[in-house]
């Protein structure tokens, strides 16, 4: 099959396209033909080796946690898809090795969902992980009716989802930090946008005197400490960026776990036309490299998505 890989640990140049053998299928395993394959920051972490400790790595490494594709075979103690199945899924394993960027990807199936019908493959690939990772952060957060939502970093992967979900969970108002820019997307998603930066805490209070209910932290550092100050009550802060801080501060730490039925929901929110996801930016599996960049730069609107 065709795959992007790594052989050691590095930048962004060292993602070379090459012919790997055919991954294996274990009992509990759908093979994935791979149709699209998101790119999310977790990955260029994972080809530094950020990672390595947490989760062992193997080489030749093919990097990628996000893909949608079709069914192209299925292990004995499968019982949930069968062959020609269209998939979304969040492809995490214990280990580190048979990743997304590939023609073909082995997925447990408890990390697979059926694909939203409304997303195009594209969309359908930028789903996973940062749906799950919003959807997870403000289910435990307990987001709902009557709440005030602040979500920091409301236009990228994760932020512009999040201001969907919460929306979708009941929340009366999300507020949204961007760049000045990206307002009127924040505001297209739903949120009431505001300016990062020097100031953030009054321009904040300025829009909700009263504070807010529940915060997502996509930054860590100063943003945590901002909304320790803006939160009722500390415990309903969750942060993706920086564990030992937001448990100092009273909030939560929040890594995001592979879950089919956490997957159907937000298909089922796209399909329902409450959750939308933005492709910023499509390129070949051939350009992992650049999308990398892309993604490392951290000014993406949206979601940076390889076509296979």
């Amino acid at each position: 099959m065709k795959a992007i890989a790594i052989d050691a640990y590095g930048p962004a140049d060292l993602l070379t396209p090459r012919e790997l053998p055919t991954p294996p299928v274990g009992p509990d395993t759908v093979l994935v033909r791979v149709r699209a394959a998101g790119v999310n920051p977790v990955d260029w972490k994972v080809r530094e080796g950020h990672l390595a400790v947490a989760f062992p790595s193997h080489f030749p490494l093919v990097p990628g946690w996000d893909a949608a594709g079709v069914v192209e075979a299925v292990g004995p103690a499968v019982a949930g898809f069968a062959v020609g199945d269209e998939v979304i899924g969040y492809v995490r394993r214990d280990d580190v090795q048979h990743g997304t960027y590939a023609e073909l990807v082995p997925a447990p199936e408890r990390c697979l969902a059926d694909k939203p019908v409304r997303a195009s493959w594209p969309e359908a690939a930028g789903l996973p992980l940062a749906g799950l990772t919003a959807y997870q952060a403000l289910q435990l957060a307990r987001t709902g009716a009557g709440d005030t939502v602040l979500v920091h970093g409301a236009s990228g992967g994760v932020g512009h989802l999040a201001v969907q979900v919460a929306r979708a969970l009941g929340a009366d108002r999300v507020i949204g930090t961007a760049s000045e820019a990206n307002h009127d997307f924040v505001r297209s998603l739903g949120a009431e946008p505001v300016a990062y930066g020097d100031g953030l805490r009054d321009r904040v209070r300025a829009v909700a005197p009263d504070g807010v209910d529940v915060v997502l932290d996509l930054f860590g550092g100063d943003a945590l400490d901002i909304s320790a100050e803006l939160i009722t009550r500390p415990a309903r802060m969750m942060s993706t960026a920086d564990p030992e801080h937001v448990t100092r501060l009273g909030g939560t730490y929040v890594f995001v776990k592979p879950s089919a039925a956490d997957l159907a929901v937000l298909a089922g929110l796209v399909d329902a036309g409450r959750l939308t996801v933005h492709v910023a930016r499509t390129l070949p599996l051939a350009e992992a490299a650049e999308a990398h960049r892309l993604v490392e730069a951290g000014h993406v609107r949206g979601k940076v998505v390889l076509t296979v």
